[in-house]
């Protein structure tokens, strides 16, 4: 099954409507010979509605001083190994820089992270929160390939995927871990009929290679970045491949790129643990009564044993589809990747333990890329697809099971999910790249790299790590003392300060620095 906290929350918006009213790619074939693909134009023009693989919807909504989102498709080689052969056809957005020309730096590419999140999409939902960095800036982002309107890697079909997603992820038995298993393969095996010809083609240094053309066809010298969760292990590799055309960069809720892809789901389940035992301790400090628990060891508890009988039986969640314990786990999960989610987690917990499970089930569907009419996303497929393009280990269930009682120890609650999540890339169709991504860039000038000490998915020892990873003079760590996935979306002063301060006046916070 998926990772589900590799995923970035990028349907957070979304959500919290359906949650208020609820409580209230095509191929781009071939080229001439001589086509220099640095040298292509870009149609722009207005944005369609959002594809299924993005998540469906409506067009997006004009910017707030009434400029339009902006459209276009970028080619790029479907090979990076053959530049000169087929190609795909990227889906690009921007935002054209609302401040005066002269004072105009360039482009800011944005990738919101996954892997598997469609930028085309979560770009103007959060455009307001950029609305400084337009100034100087054209606000640009992109589906990577195979995400999204970007050639999307395809799987199983909406009605196979909810029958996929209710399956038990944390199996008891031997009759449940042969169904897990078995059903790990179909989904993989149904990636490998349905995408064959793009899924060796989805590795991060693809995706690199694809924002240096990206870099060239909107005419900037440099690549100015600014890359979230995943967002930042992709801006990593960027620098590695091409530290001479790093501008100004800044990573923010930063992937640890010297892990493996079990030490990565280990420290997640660390990190789960955690915003779990914050969001326990927030709920029974507040002044009002705390409805799911007297003390945060209580509230964890009744967690616990709501998720165990669930396991034994499910309750009616969003009709007709039960909440399961997986359901639940994954709901849970989600809440935890903003603090602003945490009083949907309370309310859906209360909920659940009267019988009701369709907050908890809302909270998951927004996981796995469901929206209310029951179309998927492409974020899950391309999400394992990337993921097993990328990491080179691969696991058995007889290899799980060793190591289950370290990830219970690591987190009571998540560490048999993340654990058996693990299994996603048994028998994939393409090897795996590496045990984990270089991103070494001598001599690339400085990258912010912010940690938050409360992140959930990527947690704060990563920033570090990744800042040590870059190389002297290049990574500049500063640390954010607070709640949720990500710091400059937290609106803490301090924190977008020190971003504004480096990508608008190329000035970087000292190294250290703390925010909180």
């Amino acid at each position: 099954m998926p990772n589900p906290s590799r995923l970035r929350a990028a349907a957070l918006t979304a959500t919290a409507v359906t949650l208020s009213a609820l409580l209230a790619g095509c191929g781009g074939g071939s080229r001439e010979d001589d086509e220099d693909l640095t040298d292509q134009k870009l149609g722009w023009k207005d944005c369609p509605a959002p594809s299924e693989a993005e998540g469906g919807g409506a067009a997006p909504s004009p910017l707030p001083d009434g400029d339009e989102w902006q459209c276009a498709t970028m080619k790029a080689p479907l090979d990076w190994d053959d530049p000169k052969g087929d190609t795909i056809d990227l889906a690009l957005i921007r935002a054209e820089a609302s401040g005066a020309a002269d004072r105009r730096i360039g482009s800011l590419v944005f990738n919101f992270g996954g892997p598997g999140g469609s930028g085309v999409t979560t770009l103007p939902a959060f455009g307001q929160d950029y609305a400084k960095l337009r100034t100087r800036y054209d606000l640009v982002s992109f589906d990577p390939r195979g995400v999204g309107r970007s050639d999307p890697v395809e799987c199983l079909d909406d009605k196979q995927l909810d029958t996929y997603f209710q399956q038990d992820a944390t199996p008891d038995d031997q009759a449940e871990r042969t169904e897990l298993l078995d059903n790990t393969e179909k989904f993989n095996a149904a990636c490998e009929k349905h995408s064959k010809n793009i899924l060796p083609h989805v590795r991060t240094t693809d995706a690199a290679r694809d924002m240096d053309l990206m870099r060239q066809v909107l005419g900037d010298e440099q690549l100015h970045y600014f890359g979230i969760s995943y967002g930042t292990e992709l801006g990593g590799v960027y620098a590695h491949l091409f530290p001479e055309h790093v501008g100004r960069a800044v990573f923010d809720a930063v992937v640890d790129p010297t892990q493996t892809a079990e030490q990565g789901s280990l420290g997640q389940a660390k990190g789960f643990q955690l915003a779990l035992d914050n969001f326990a301790e927030d709920c029974v400090s507040k002044v009002e009564d705390c409805p799911i628990g007297d003390t945060a060891e209580d509230v964890k508890a009744r967690i616990a044993r709501l998720l165990k009988d669930l396991d034994r039986e499910p309750i009616p969640g969003v009709f007709p589809r039960e909440l399961t314990e997986t359901a639940a786990t994954g709901g849970i999960a989600q809440s935890l990747y903003s603090k602003d989610f945490w009083e949907y987690l309370t309310e859906g917990l209360d909920q659940a333990y009267d019988g009701d499970g369709r907050v908890l089930m809302v909270l998951s569907d927004a996981l796995n890329g469901r929206n209310e009419n029951g179309e998927y996303s492409n974020i899950t497929a391309a999400n394992v697809a990337i993921n097993c393009a990328d990491d080179k280990p691969r696991y058995d269930p007889a290899y799980v099971e060793r190591k289950l009682p370290e990830f219970r120890k690591a987190s009571p609650l998540f560490g048999d999910y993340l654990a058996w999540s693990m299994l996603s890339c048994t028998d994939w169709a393409v090897a795996g790249g590496a045990d984990h991504p270089d991103v070494s860039a001598p001599g690339a000038p400085p990258i912010l790299v912010i940690g938050n000490t409360g992140d959930p998915a990527t947690p704060y020892e990563g920033a570090g790590r990744m800042a040590d990873a870059l190389g002297k003079g290049v990574g500049v760590e500063l640390t954010y003392k607070g709640q949720g996935h990500g710091a400059y979306d937290s609106k803490n002063r301090c924190v977008q300060d020190a971003v504004h301060g480096y990508l608008l006046d190329g000035k970087a916070p000292a190294a250290g620095t703390v925010c909180s």
